[in-house]
């Protein structure tokens, strides 16, 4: 039988206020001086203001960086650490969504390290370079329910030299204390809400159809789509839900947990074109999804029937998990073909398909790829053509 390595995620302090909660989490992981990392419009919002405040009537001088982008980049992590470096700050709190939460990790890590942040790209065994001795304790804090980087051991940082998406991975990655607070999503826009909920959907079913014997992970997988099979149109619909909301920051953590197992070829896809083209990861997993699973058909229809059964869905064939996929992002009013998000002109195909091929995420994929198939699978995606 062959081997497999395991791991379960961290701390978490989930429900309503727990914000509150912060103070205490430095305390615990005995941060004096914390960095709070976040993106420029989440910095002028009440909840980081907020948040700000609390930590310093509990005598926690905390410092704010906020130059972090849509898809982060390598500038964004060099100009953090200066500033870690330059505040004397002893710990990160990653704050917001995915791009927050990412830039934190990866200022935490670096702080420690002398080689540059692509020496450690999710390949081999680059990790271990890594001074795992002086790698600064991380609480993540998520503002929305989707890339589930709070329980991830990666960062998904943007190369700016190359113009590639690189997956930075360390096992220490993983924020040692995670706080789950529906109310700090209550103002996220719909169209977020929505990007990024098929985000967490897609995190959920890739691990659960990628190969090998981790059924920790199926399990997880599992509860984490039903959760937003009941949840997402309601968080969408009704963003003022306390319980949708919680319901779906629980699945998108549950997302990243599972992924540990393997993603595919949705990831595969979309990592090129959030960096060339940038587009919102979620919205391109969207896009793909139904791509992607129609061509790995033959591979993979037994546990889509799984799913649907657990999901219990009407039609518990394969079209009809399909057609449920259809449905919901119709009802989440999102794009079918990816040419309603790029220009003919602006699609370059060849570059994309041999960036998709290099992508960390390809092998967890259940059939092998090649580069064509990469190319037959965009072409698919810019037509509307689903694999028969």
């Amino acid at each position: 039988m062959q081997k497999y390595n395991w791991n379960y995620p961290t701390t978490v302090w989930v429900g309503e206020d727990r914000i509150k909660d912060l103070g205490n989490a430095c305390t615990k992981l005995n941060i004096k001086k914390p960095l709070l990392v976040t993106d420029s419009g989440l910095a002028q919002s009440e909840i980081v203001k907020n948040t700000l405040a609390n930590l310093k009537e509990n005598n926690i001088p905390v410092e704010l960086y906020s130059n972090v982008v849509g898809n982060p980049t390598g500038t964004n992590v060099n100009e953090g650490v200066a500033f870690y470096k330059q505040n004397n700050c002893d710990g990160v709190i990653a704050f917001g969504g995915g791009s927050g939460l990412d830039v934190g990790k990866a200022i935490a890590f670096m702080s420690g390290q002398i080689l540059p942040i692509w020496d450690f790209e999710d390949v081999g065994d680059n990790w271990t370079r890594a001074n795992s001795e002086t790698i600064a304790p991380i609480i993540a804090v998520p503002t929305t329910a989707g890339t589930g980087s709070e329980t991830g051991r990666a960062s998904v940082i943007l190369n700016e030299d190359t113009g590639v998406k690189n997956i930075i991975f360390h096992p220490k990655f993983l924020p040692s204390i995670v706080i789950l607070d529906p109310l700090l999503t209550l103002g996220l826009p719909a169209k977020i809400t929505a990007a990024t909920g098929m985000d967490a959907l897609a995190h959920n079913l890739e691990a659960y159809c990628a190969p090998g014997f981790h059924p920790m992970a199926d399990g997880i997988a599992l509860e984490g789509m039903r959760l937003i099979n009941k949840w997402l149109l309601e968080a969408v619909n009704n963003g003022s839900n306390v319980e949708a909301r919680m319901n779906m920051l629980t699945a998108a953590s549950m997302g990243s947990t599972a992924f540990q197992k393997g993603l595919g070829a949705i990831h595969s896809l979309s990592h090129p074109v959030n960096a060339l083209n940038n587009v919102h990861h979620g919205l391109s997993n969207a896009i793909f999804m139904p791509y992607v699973l129609t061509f790995n058909k033959d591979v993979i229809e037994e546990k889509i029937i799984k799913i649907c059964n657990y999901l219990e869905l009407q039609d518990r064939t394969f079209n009809g998990f399909i057609n449920w996929v259809l449905d919901l992002r119709k009802k989440l009013n999102m794009p079918h073909k990816l040419s309603e998000v790029i220009k003919e002109e602006d699609f370059d195909l060849a570059r994309l398909s041999k960036m998709a091929l290099a992508d960390p995420s390809t092998g967890g994929n259940p059939k092998p790829l090649t580069e064509n198939d990469m190319k037959v699978m965009y072409q698919h995606s810019m037509s509307g053509t689903l694999f028969e």
